[in-house]
């Protein structure tokens, strides 16, 4: 009954994740294009409403903060603003397909991270699960990969550290002992200090296309709701990499992007080209194949702790 309760949970935090991932993929393009509210400074508001609903699940007794050291957070919320600044640049001085392509190298570099850093063993078959996902993303981008030097370096160090970072958020939830809400409620606002020192110089603060800038109610009305589900998908990354894993969570992040393409193509009619389609079939084969080893691993392992005299 333990093992059914924690699937139970787990499938829960996916789906989670699932929904509030595509909605605030959608919401944040219509913002972008019916508003042209500013990357960064979103990113900044997002951070901000994840710290106030934070603080009022703390209110609330949804969980008791643990004091940590700001240099023992640090390098977590260096990392995530580092994220932000080179997927957006690798994003502005790429096409789309060429950015995407990039993102997909993530899961190849995280095992390769915790495979010399953490001296982590990954099976061979799951590691040829990364195989079919990498060929997979690579097809749904092929037709649109146009690769210019400063892009490349951009998306490079934007896959280094985006790789970083989901690493450490699973690394300090067990080196600090503490949950996904203790560890964001202290990163969360560290990043958006940092972030408030970023911006000036990608985006303008006031006037317009400025955070602070003479916007509608109805365009304040959706960045607020834009940031509320942020602070869903924020809680649930935490919580999904602190109870899994980060290669675990990369491979969900595969499987949503396919559903996006399909969510684009039936919702706003985006072209999907036949290399696109037979991408996301590779894709899912990849995610289902890898998704069977690990359950096959977790049931293994129960057994050996059954037996165990």
């Amino acid at each position: 009954m333990g093992g059914a309760a924690r699937r139970g949970r787990l499938a829960a935090g996916l789906l989670a994740n699932l929904a509030s991932s595509i909605c605030i993929v959608f919401l944040n393009k219509w913002l972008y294009v019916r508003t042209g509210f500013p990357n960064l400074s979103l990113t900044l508001v997002h951070f901000a409403v994840t710290w106030l609903g934070l603080s009022a699940c703390r209110a609330l007794d949804l969980f008791a903060p643990k004091s940590l050291r700001a240099r023992q957070v640090l390098p977590l919320a260096l990392s995530f603003c580092g994220f932000v600044v080179f997927t957006n640049l690798s994003l502005q001085n790429n096409t789309i397909g060429t950015y995407q392509l990039a993102k997909a190298m993530t899961t190849p570099v995280i095992v390769l991270i915790q495979t010399l850093a953490y001296g982590k063993a990954f099976p061979a078959r799951i590691k040829l699960t990364l195989i079919p996902i990498t060929v997979g993303v690579f097809l749904n981008s092929y037709y649109d990969v146009k690769f210019n030097f400063l892009g490349m370096v951009f998306a490079s160090l934007g896959v280094l550290v985006t790789s970083l970072y989901q690493v450490w958020v699973g690394a300090k939830q067990h080196e600090l002992q503490v949950n996904s809400m203790q560890l964001l409620y202290y990163q969360a606002p560290m990043s958006c200090g940092m972030l408030l020192c970023i911006v000036p110089f990608f985006e303008p603060v006031f006037g317009e296309g400025g955070i602070f800038g003479p916007w509608t109610l109805f365009a304040v009305f959706m960045v607020l709701l834009s940031g509320i589900i942020a602070f869903m998908v924020n809680l649930s990354i935490y919580w999904i990499i602190g109870n899994t894993s980060p290669v675990t969570y990369n491979m969900f992040g595969h499987f949503k992007f396919c559903i996006t393409l399909l969510g684009g193509y039936l919702l706003f009619k985006d072209p999907l080209s036949i290399n696109q389609g037979l991408g996301i079939v590779c894709t899912l084969l990849g995610i289902l194949a890898y998704t069977h080893f690990k359950l096959n691993e977790q049931d293994g392992s129960k057994s050996r702790l059954v037996q165990r005299p």
